[in-house]
């Protein structure tokens, strides 16, 4: 057995493969935090985005504009905290250096791109190290990443087709966590989540569905979202709830709502975007979204812990 992710040590929560970090996010019943984050924008004081995600409460952290064929995050080497001072680093080492420094789960953005996309929008072209396909979940298996996400950002024309796709791939080529579904629409003309395209992911494999926060999408509300979780939970699998659409610099009284609601509705992990700051959620919304799910005492514990530990 496991110890549950919200009571682990930093060494207990880097041990874990995919199925005992599952096991130890399922032993949260709905207290964990992941907070996603923006790696190329330019952070405080030559620190990383994912330092100060993991300070203020954060239990997992998943990076965003990723490049696995070019890994470069700002602020994790000395001396690289612009884009004018930051090199790309191909020694294999990025990611365990990151881990080192924050002491939590890291993860990455994989977009699964469908060039055949009936788009709503212009559509986002981006290089081939952010896209989902077998090269590139080959290499985060090999950089060391904890879990990987098969979502989509605004307008790359990701649909739940090619999302069930790359879940198959990655179950057979990446050891660690995989997290599919759509935060929002990605520029597709398609719903964003339904009850067939979750089945469609659950037979493909993943291991935690990914689902729009209620209260982030129009539509998409409780009785919808409990269905869902029903269906998941009795599949075996888990349940991510996300706030991707610019929300989360919506302030602490709405994460706080947000929170409950779905935590009423049974989700598993609770995920905060990157696009308030357009690098990360602002620290007090990670606190406020900490503290709504588990309570001052957790959050502060988790806060406190050593990494060291």
């Amino acid at each position: 057995m496991v110890k549950r992710l919200i009571s682990a040590n930093s060494s207990e929560m880097l041990k874990m493969n995919g199925k005992e970090l599952k096991q130890s996010i399922k032993a949260s019943e709905g207290r964990v935090v992941l907070s996603e984050n923006v790696v190329v924008h330019e952070p405080l004081d030559g620190i990383t985005t994912s330092e100060m995600a993991a300070a203020f409460g954060a239990d997992m952290i998943l990076l965003n504009v990723f490049d696995v064929f070019n890994p470069l995050i700002l602020g994790l080497y000395e001396g690289e905290g612009t884009l004018a001072t930051a090199k790309v680093h191909n020694d294999g080492k990025t990611i365990k250096k990151l881990r080192k420094l924050v002491g939590r789960p890291i993860g990455v953005n994989l977009e699964p791109v469908d060039p055949n996309a009936d788009m709503l929008e212009d559509r986002l072209e981006i290089p081939e190290g952010r896209m989902a396909s077998e090269r590139t979940l080959q290499e985060a298996e090999k950089l060391g990443f904890n879990f990987v996400v098969l979502t989509g950002n605004p307008g790359t024309g990701v649909t739940n087709e090619q999302i069930a796709k790359n879940i198959v791939t990655a179950k057979k080529v990446f050891s660690g966590l995989v997290i599919a579904g759509k935060m929002h629409g990605a520029g597709v003309d398609e719903a964003v989540v339904s009850e067939k395209a979750v089945e469609q992911f659950l037979e493909a494999g993943a291991d935690v569905i990914l689902v729009p926060a209620v209260g982030t999408v129009p539509g998409f509300d409780e009785t919808e979202l409990k269905k869902i979780v029903k269906l998941v939970h009795q599949s075996g699998a888990l349940v991510m709830s996300t706030i991707g659409t610019s929300q989360e610099g919506s302030g602490s009284s709405f994460i706080q709502d947000i929170a409950i609601r779905n935590k009423i509705c049974g989700v598993d992990i609770q995920h905060i975007g990157d696009a308030a700051w357009g690098i990360q959620s602002p620290i007090e919304n990670i606190f406020a979204l900490s503290k709504a799910i588990r309570g001052e005492r957790h959050a502060i514990v988790r806060m406190s812990r050593s990494i060291n530990r």
